[in-house]
């Protein structure tokens, strides 16, 4: 059996960053990764509709900074700010010290393979969007501007052998850029 490495692994320090900056004390470390996750994940859950790509926490003495990258700043901020302070206080809630959120615009939500595997996968499920039907929809158009991309289909339409698995892709895929090959497995 072969083994996996994940890509993000290899290419931090060299193209990408870590997601989480702090420095801590080897007693300090586990309280603020779990820390660090229960953070990830109920801002994740919070705002789903508001597209989140990344998020990526420093931390100093007394400040937790959170940088939120978001498809849509404006379902985040809400009017005048107020959505903002609700979220920032509920993390202060969440883990006791003080908070600072920061919003960052996603250009192109387009060429995020976070957010395209997230937009694939919530049209699924609503049945806007039959696996069959996704060459048609998300072919040459959304292709256009990134170099390329491949996505994984798997469904079931009851019977456990009629599972059927479609591999799409467009472009062209560099040998050694796994980062962008999602799949999504649907029950």
């Amino acid at each position: 059996m072969g083994q996996k490495v994940n890509p993000h692994g290899i290419r931090v320090g060299v193209i990408k960053d870590w997601d989480s900056r702090w420095y801590a004390s080897n007693e300090k470390v586990g309280d603020l990764l779990v820390e660090d996750h229960k953070i990830r994940v109920y801002l994740k859950k919070l705002l789903f509709a508001a597209g989140v790509s990344k998020i990526e926490i420093e931390r100093s003495n007394e400040v937790v900074t959170i940088y939120l990258h978001v498809a849509r700043p404006g379902v985040v901020i809400g009017k005048g700010g107020e959505q903002i302070e609700r979220y920032r206080k509920n993390v202060e809630k969440l883990i006791g010290k003080t908070v600072k959120l920061n919003i960052v615009e996603v250009r192109n939500p387009d060429m995020d393979a976070q957010l395209v595997a997230e937009n694939i996968a919530a049209q699924l499920e609503k049945r806007i969007l039959s696996p069959p039907r996704y060459e048609e929809c998300h072919g040459p158009r959304h292709a256009r501007r990134r170099q390329g991309h491949q996505v994984q289909l798997r469904w079931s339409s009851g019977r456990p052998r009629d599972r059927r698995l479609r591999a799409l892709s467009r472009g062209y895929h560099p040998p050694a850029d796994a980062a962008c090959r999602h799949r999504l497995r649907l029950r």
